[in-house]
């Protein structure tokens, strides 16, 4: 464990911080759920021939997809849970999702409780 004088003292990036090219002149409030870099054909709409350049020009890395994961949550969020009355269904859908999860992990154990006829 490093000592507090060397904590403080690295380069934490963007931690905490808006996202580079957010401008609040230009951009008005924040929202966790907007991409603010340069905007690009949304997925729907590439066609199957320029598939391969439009994930050339995508930003990679663990960075990239954790902020592109963070987004997304807060897409879901602002769409089934933020509102006034958000009703049953994100309860339905993180029912669903752990359902598929638990599944998932438990199926090499599943897969072996085959039902036989012995007759």
């Amino acid at each position: 464990m490093q000592p507090p004088s060397q904590l403080s003292n690295m380069d934490w990036g963007n931690w905490g911080k808006y996202p580079k090219n957010f401008d609040p002149s230009i951009h008005g409030r924040f929202d966790p759920a907007k991409y603010y870099g340069k905007a690009d054909v949304p997925f729907g709409e590439v066609k199957l021939g320029e598939l391969g350049s439009w994930f050339a020009r995508r930003e990679k890395g663990p960075i990239r997809l954790a902020q592109m994961i963070g987004r997304a949550y807060w897409r879901w969020q602002h769409k089934y849970v933020l509102p006034k009355k958000c009703g049953v269904a994100p309860f339905f859908q993180m029912t669903v999702t752990a359902m598929i999860f638990f599944y998932v992990i438990n199926y090499p154990k599943l897969r072996w409780h085959a039902n036989y006829k012995y007759h």
